[in-house]
């Protein structure tokens, strides 16, 4: 089993930036593909950003791509998202995940592993 735990969620204005932070209990990252998704109220599950086990391979959603960097150091067993130019639209609950599986790391259903989210609220 892997414990993921988000941290580094809050409260931004608009065009402002965060940096989100994702860090196991119990197991080491190093085994897992790792993912961002985010829920906002009313609205599915999204895809934010994948990254490989290795880091060599990092994939975005539309919304995002040019302002949101996923990273990860298995060193320091952690992933982390970098937030910039945020937007109103960006608030959600935003969700860490982990996979072995290889194909549709887009999709919720890859990943068997996932944290209990953090709130990002972007104002205007």
């Amino acid at each position: 089993q892997v414990q993921l735990v988000e941290s580094g969620g809050g409260l931004v204005q608009a065009g402002g930036s965060l940096r989100l932070s994702c860090a196991p209990s119990g197991r080491t990252l190093a085994y897992y593909h790792m993912a961002w998704f985010r829920q906002a109220p009313g609205k599915e599950r999204e895809f934010v950003a994948a990254i490989s086990r290795t880091g060599v391979s990092t994939n975005y959603g539309d919304p995002v791509k040019g302002r949101f960097t996923i990273s990860r150091d298995n060193a320091k067993n952690s992933v982390w998202l970098q937030m910039n130019s945020l937007k109103p639209e960006d608030t959600a609950v935003y969700y860490c995940a982990a996979t072995i599986r290889t194909s549709a790391y887009y999709y919720t259903k890859t990943y068997d592993y996932w944290g209990q989210g953090t709130q990002v609220t972007v104002s205007s």
